[in-house]
């Protein structure tokens, strides 16, 4: 089905994804181009863009260069979340002319982290120091928090729209659903006209998505995303096509797959809880064990917060407080 122009494939009716490289295991970031058809008022519109770096902007300019386009040309940039690696580039490209969008919700939560440097490094260091992490991470974590700014240029003038919004994108109609846990504004596009679903992180196809709990965001995420999860089986989507690997056909399956993987998660980590108060951290130490990396290790941290305080909304964790630092037990 899909047409092959050399950088960039279509893979629904005038939708392109444009995989995009990372400097992350998963490799790429797909960005997806979405074309107007013939006679059909309205520019081109791009999803997502790429973390800033100069190998990943060369190969976005080169795949719409091979659509006859440029950055200039480009009518929105549509960010379906704030992480660096699809919202890195906006501000770069805003600059080119194109208007950038993302959820209010996301304006609000997520894009700050990005615009209050400052500020959200300091709440950040401070939940990290709370859930037991020792000096030694706190400053690597530090430093790579520094370092990812670096590779991220916020909009400046980004506008929003709404959960349930109808968007005319590229003479396209597509409708808006918002979809948290693994950001708090995380939003997703539905194309009413064949079902196609632009899905962001949402649902990805090898793996799950990390469903953290941040400084800065909501704070049970993991009941957000299984409530999520719900709302995107029953979209009646056709086919989802996601932030990172290939298109998922089988959506409902691929979403009982999802929940099934967190309640084995919680599952294992209630076997780690025991009377024996244990930290955060600790607790991930145990849930992730292996030689991870740095980020890797922050994050294996924050999904074990997630599922952690997911476990204490439900009443089968108990979270306190010893001499200053937070822990869980049974």
């Amino acid at each position: 089905m899909a047409h092959v122009t050399g950088l960039s494939s279509e893979v629904a009716p005038n939708i392109f994804v444009i995989p995009v490289p990372i400097p992350y295991p998963f490799k790429y970031v797909n960005c997806y181009l979405l074309k107007p058809g013939p006679g059909v008022s309205g520019g081109p519109v791009l999803v997502d863009c790429a973390l800033e770096t100069s190998e990943a902007k060369r190969v976005l300019e080169a795949a719409l260069h091979e659509h006859g386009l440029g950055l200039s040309d480009l009518e929105h940039l549509v960010v379906t979340h704030h992480h660096p690696d699809h919202y890195g580039l906006a501000g770069l490209i805003e600059v080119q002319g194109p208007t950038v969008w993302m959820l209010d919700v996301e304006l609000e939560r997520g894009h700050i982290f990005w615009t209050q440097p400052e500020q959200m490094t300091k709440i950040s260091l401070r939940l990290f120091q709370q859930h037991g992490i020792g000096e030694k991470y706190l400053a690597g974590l530090e430093e790579e928090m520094a370092a990812t700014r670096k590779r991220v240029h916020p909009a400046l003038r980004p506008k929003t729209f709404t959960e349930g919004q109808r968007l005319t994108l590229a003479g396209m109609h597509f409708q808006v659903v918002w979809t948290p846990g693994h950001a708090d504004g995380h939003a997703m596009l539905l194309r009413e006209s064949d079902g196609v679903l632009l899905a962001g992180d949402n649902i990805l196809e090898r793996i799950s998505p990390n469903i953290g709990l941040w400084a800065y965001s909501f704070s049970n995420p993991l009941q957000h995303y299984f409530e999520s999860l719900k709302k995107t089986a029953t979209l009646g989507a056709t086919v989802a096509l996601p932030g990172h690997y290939r298109p998922i056909k089988d959506i409902a399956g691929r979403v009982a797959e999802l929940e099934a993987h967190h309640l084995e998660r919680l599952e294992a980590l209630l076997q780690l809880l025991n009377h024996q108060p244990q930290t955060c951290w600790q607790l991930s130490l145990g849930l992730f064990p292996g030689n991870l990396s740095l980020t890797q290790r922050r994050f294996a941290w924050s999904e074990t917060l997630a599922h952690l305080e997911y476990l204490v909304a439900l009443g089968r964790a108990r979270r306190f407080e010893l001499d200053g630092v937070i822990h869980y037990s049974r």
